[in-house]
């Protein structure tokens, strides 16, 4: 069984930084994918930045150029870097690790989230 805690995500500034973390617990694998979603009130869930095992990145049009996805695979961390943040970046921000067994079948695991509001 797999857990993540999101950790970092508070209130900032239009323009300011932030850096979210995600630690994940259990049992990790260095295929699996790591993806980083946010959740705006009223809107869907969506995809903000992934990471893939071999180290490939994918960003949400909004977000590139600003925000950067890394890993820490001796900490089992994954890393949001957040620069010039806009008011429209204000969501719940969520990690989710992807694994796929030897069968090829897929196991999604989510974090609790971690607020971020970006405001004057």
């Amino acid at each position: 069984q797999v857990q993540l805690v999101e950790s970092g995500g508070g209130l900032v500034q239009p323009g300011g930084s932030l850096r979210l973390s995600c630690a994940a617990s259990g049992t990790i694998f260095s295929t699996d994918i790591m993806d980083w979603y946010r959740q705006a009130p009223g809107a869907e869930r969506g995809l903000v930045a992934r990471l893939t095992s071999a180290g490939s990145t994918n960003y949400a049009d909004s977000v590139k150029g600003r925000f950067t996805i890394s890993r820490d695979g001796d900490k089992n961390r994954v890393y949001l870097q957040m620069n010039s943040l806009k008011p429209e970046d204000t969501a719940v921000y969520y990690c989710k690790l992807t694994h796929f067994n030897s069968l090829g079948l897929r196991y999604s695991y989510w974090g609790q989230g971690t607020q971020v509001t970006v405001s004057s």
